[in-house]
C-alpha cells in the first residue's frame, strides 16, 4: 500500500538487495508484507525536499541515546537516518554497517541517527529498547518513534529504511531493505567530500556481520517471514483454523508442506501473537533456509520459560542457533528475536519444532536467513 510521503518521495524507487528479500513491514501503518522490487541500489533524490529532514528531527523524541549537543548540532553534517526495530532480523543484519560507518566517518562529519519505530507492542517500552540497544552495542544516537510521527514525516515504508542527507540538509538518497552496502558507503564518501571533508585516509575495508547479524544465505532462502497472530498469518495448517482471541486446543496438521505451520496445545491466538494458555505446547514450521528465528515474549510472571528445538524430530546438534544448545534447549528471558537454527550442512526443507515447558510464552513471527 502506498502512503502519502511528506518529503515528496512518491516518485522514489523502493529498493532491495535481491528479489527474495523479505522486509519487516509495519502493521501500524497497514503496509503490504511483500518483497520490494530489485531495482537500483540507492534511489535518486526526489526534487521536492523543501521541508527538510533536520526540521523533522528538531522536535522528535524521546531520544533513547541522546545527541550530546541536541538536534541543532546536526546542521552542517552528513546524516544517515535509519528506521529500525529491534526484533526485526532485517534491521539487525544492517547494524554491522551502520556501526562501522559511524566509527569510520564519525570524526569526518558523519552522524548516524537511529529511529526506532516499533512493530510489536513490547517494542514500545523504552527500557526494553534501551536494553536491546546496549546488547547490540549501538552507540550512535537513537530516538523512539512510538507514534510513527518521524516515520510519517519522512514517508518511510519499512524496516530497515535508510535516508542519506547531505551537509546542506537535502536528502540525496533513499533505500529500503538490505544489501548493496558498498554503493551506500560510496554515497557517504561522496557527500562528505562535497562537504569539504578529507576522507583519503579512511579505507573502505570489508564489513562482515557475525552471529545473528550475519548476512542471509540469499541463494537458499525460500521461506518468507510468517506471522503467528491471526491479523497477518498465512498457511496455518492446524485443523479447524484459528479461534480468534479465545483459548482453544489446537492439534497437529500431520505432515506440513513447505512454509506451512501449526500449533499443538492450548493457545490463545490474538491479532499480534499467540500465547500458550495452559500446559505444554509447541509450534512447528516447515522451512527452507540456513537460519530460522522466532520472535518470542516472556511469561507475565517474569520467570524464564524453557523451550526445546528439534529439526525433523532430532536435536539440532551442529545446526543449533545462537539461542539454543546442541541438544536444542533454550530459555525465553526477554522479549526479542531468538535464533533457533543455523544449519551447518546442506540446506534442504526442514521442520523446526519449538516445545514450551509452561504457559505464558508469546510467539510473534518466524523469520529466516
Amino acid at each position: 500500500m502506498t502512503r502519502r510521503r511528506s518529503l515528496g518521495f512518491v516518485t522514489a524507487a523502493i529498493v532491495a538487495a535481491v528479489a527474495t528479500t523479505t522486509i519487516c513491514f509495519g502493521d501500524a501503518l497497514g503496509l503490504a508484507h511483500t518483497p520490494a522490487p530489485n531495482t537500483d541500489a540507492i534511489a535518486t533524490a526526489p526534487i521536492d525536499t523543501s521541508y527538510g529532514p533536520l526540521n523533522m528531527l528538531q522536535g522528535a523524541g524521546p531520544w533513547l541515546t541522546p545527541l550530546p549537543d541536541g538536534p541543532k548540532s546536526l546542521r552542517g553534517k552528513v546524516l544517515i537516518v535509519n528506521f529500525w526495530t529491534y526484533s526485526c532480523i532485517n534491521s539487525l543484519r544492517a547494524l554491522p554497517y551502520l556501526r562501522a560507518w559511524s566509527e569510520r566517518y564519525g570524526g569526518k562529519g558523519l552522524e548516524v541517527i537511529g529511529v526506532h519505530a516499533p512493530e510489536f507492542g513490547f517494542e514500545k517500552e523504552s527500557a526494553k529498547v534501551r536494553l536491546a540497544a546496549d546488547q547490540l552495542q549501538i552507540r550512535y544516537p537513537n530516538l523512539q518513534d512510538n507514534g510513527y510521527a518521524v516515520w510519517r514525516d519522512f514517508g518511510n515504508q519499512g524496516w530497515p529504511g535508510f535516508y542519506f542527507i547531505d551537509a546542506t540538509g537535502k536528502v540525496r538518497g533513499y533505500r529500503l531493505g538490505e544489501g548493496n552496502y558498498d554503493d551506500a558507503e560510496q554515497l557517504i564518501r561522496k557527500l562528505l567530500a562535497e562537504a569539504g571533508r578529507d576522507i583519503s585516509n579512511v579505507p573502505m575495508s570489508p564489513i562482515r556481520g557475525k552471529g545473528i547479524e550475519a548476512a542471509a544465505d540469499w541463494a537458499d532462502l525460500h521461506s518468507p517471514e510468517a506471522y503467528i497472530g491471526y491479523a497477518k498469518a498465512v498457511d496455518f495448517a492446524s485443523p479447524g483454523g484459528f479461534h480468534a482471541d479465545a483459548p482453544r486446543v489446537y492439534g497437529s496438521a500431520g505432515a506440513l508442506t513447505l512454509n506451512q505451520w501449526d500449533l499443538t496445545g492450548k493457545w490463545k491466538v490474538g491479532r499480534e501473537f499467540a500465547m500458550l494458555d495452559s500446559g505444554p505446547g509447541n509450534v512447528r514450521f516447515r522451512f527452507h533456509a540456513r537460519d530460522a528465528h522466532l520472535v518470542l515474549g516472556g511469561a507475565p510472571d517474569g520467570r524464564p520459560v524453557r523451550f526445546r528445538v528439534t529439526i525433523d524430530g532430532r536435536a539440532p546438534g551442529a545446526s543449533h542457533g545462537l539461542d539454543v544448545d546442541a541438544a536444542g534447549w533454550g530459555e525465553v528471558k526477554e522479549d526479542r528475536l531468538y535464533q533457533l537454527v543455523r544449519q551447518s550442512g546442506a540446506i534442504a526443507d526442514r521442520t523446526v519444532k519449538v516445545e514450551f515447558s509452561r504457559p505464558g510464552v508469546r510467539a510473534y513471527v518466524f523469520t529466516f536467513g
